[in-house]
């Protein structure tokens, strides 16, 4: 499983900050031994989940927390209850699965009927960090008709790590700042630095198309073939719509956070003049972001 670097909150609902703060925890750390009980334990869960949605929800809430694979297992059948509530709470407890499989039964919830559902998915993919998700969620933000589906499917993007994510956050980002849409322009700021941080860092991983092999076996290191050239080759566009932003007294300040923290991440020299610029600004935060932005600049190669 993949764990390390900061993960963003940015734009998330209220709900779902209670959802990632629960479980972002439990799964950068090694899934805990199975109870003594396990049988009995299997044995009860598995009568809870044939019962009613209560029952059900109490069950997957345990799943959840038992933070096993085997326990996991159970709330597969969740997925596709005809209770959105069942379906939704489903969505957080299969994450202990192996990342290939948590991601192939989670991703078909992100074309469910019900937004609260949707967006669920996406923040439990985020969680995953599986790269098989990310085109699943590129058609979430380009389609879904929700806002929050939208932005929730942004952050859980830049968890992922993928650098082929880039291109549809720069599109967001290209548009005309308006107030409607600021949530989703600083989260898409936010998560081009993630997915940065995540590749240079070597905390996300590839796998090859084969997912009936062992997850050992599917792990090709980043670092292997996106060399700091490649990597600054293909944030090209980013690059320049980030020192847009940075520059536009028109965006909101958080996405000017946002945008001098994913600069300072790509640590590309010419933001060097631009996040110099901001370094006396009257926002203490953007101010304090774009001297730590600099630092990460400069002493990149």
């Amino acid at each position: 499983m993949r764990s390390g670097g900061s993960v963003s909150l940015t734009g998330w609902s209220a709900v779902g900050v209670v959802l990632y703060l629960t479980l972002s925890a439990a799964y950068s750390i090694a899934q805990t031994p199975q109870p003594a009980d396990w049988p009995e334990t299997e044995a009860r869960l598995t009568r809870q989940l044939s019962g009613d949605t209560e029952q059900k929800r109490s069950a997957l809430l345990e799943i959840r927390n038992l933070q096993t694979e085997q326990a996991s297992r159970l709330a597969i059948p969740a997925l596709k209850d005809r209770n959105e509530m069942v379906r939704a709470t489903g969505a957080s407890s299969v994450i202990f699965l192996p990342q290939s499989e948590a991601a192939s039964v989670l991703i078909p919830l992100l074309g469910d009927k019900l937004p609260f559902v949707r967006r669920e998915a996406a923040f439990a993919l985020g969680l995953i960090g599986h790269w098989s998700a990310t085109d699943r969620l590129i058609a979430v933000i380009q389609n879904d008709k929700d806002a929050e589906v939208r932005n929730a499917a942004v952050v859980a993007i830049g968890n992922v790590g993928d650098l082929d994510g880039i291109n549809v956050l720069v599109g967001v980002l290209k548009r005309e700042p308006i107030e409607k849409d600021e949530m989703f322009r600083r989260s898409s700021a936010r998560s081009i630095g993630q997915i940065v941080h995540l590749i240079k860092n070597g905390d996300t991983y590839v796998v090859t198309p084969e997912n009936f092999l062992p997850e050992k076996y599917k792990m090709l290191g980043n670092k292997k073939f996106l060399s700091p050239s490649r990597i600054k080759t293909d944030l090209r566009p980013a690059i320049e719509v980030l020192n847009h932003v940075l520059q536009n007294e028109k965006e909101a300040e958080d996405t000017l956070r946002e945008a001098a923290f994913a600069l300072g991440e790509i640590g590309d020299k010419s933001s060097i003049a631009i996040i110099r610029s901001k370094l006396n600004s009257p926002d203490p935060y953007l101010a304090e972001i774009c001297k730590e932005a600099l630092l990460k600049v400069e002493k990149s190669k």
